[in-house]
């Protein structure tokens, strides 16, 4: 095996600790009350379909991967609308505060990072991976598996959520606190 150039480890160590700190912050933010934030929910609703959009355009010749992204997408909206039923919901005078299922947020979450690192691993270890174009991750039928599963569940937990804030539920959550000021008082 050939010597690690410096530079490409420490590039490597760097994006290993950012995907880890990226990881911490949103295992974090997945077992504790969060308060609702419409940008983010916006952002997320935004972002990810236009993700979706491209990688299905790019993926218009490899009728498997296409096919392999639509089915990742309709497990995660699936999930997404689970989430939606076993999440804690509060109206309180502070604001509208909810606490997301843990463990169905934290498993897409992991299954994205550990196909990640699974593939930063195969371009590291392979030393033809860097000459090939950027076109394979479109042909990786389990990446955009992957990601598919992850962009409808954020997509579809988002739009749920936003919905619940507008008054506008979607699905009967589970549980519920609703303690708004006027209900208390009277």
């Amino acid at each position: 095996m050939a010597p690690v150039n410096p530079t490409t480890a420490i590039t490597y160590i760097g994006i290993g600790a950012l995907i880890a700190w990226r990881v911490y912050v949103r295992i974090r933010r997945f077992v504790s009350r969060q308060k609702l934030s419409t940008r983010r929910l916006w952002t997320t609703i935004v972002l990810f379909p236009i993700l979706v959009l491209m990688l299905l355009a790019a993926s218009l010749t490899y009728p498997t991967s296409m096919a392999t992204e639509i089915a990742g997408i309709v497990i995660g909206v699936a999930l997404g609308l689970y989430g939606l039923r076993v999440t804690k919901y509060e109206n309180t005078p502070e604001g509208l505060f909810y606490t997301p299922h843990a463990h169905i947020g934290i498993a897409v979450s992991l299954l994205f990072v550990g196909r990640l690192i699974y593939r930063f691993v195969q371009i590291y270890v392979s030393t033809s991976a860097l000459a090939q174009p950027q076109t394979d991750f479109v042909r990786s039928p389990l990446t955009l598996l992957v990601f598919g599963i992850l962009a409808g569940y954020y997509t579809s937990y988002a739009i749920g959520l936003l919905s619940w804030s507008r008054g506008r539920v979607l699905i009967k959550p589970a549980e519920s606190t609703i303690t708004a000021t006027s209900e208390r008082d009277s």
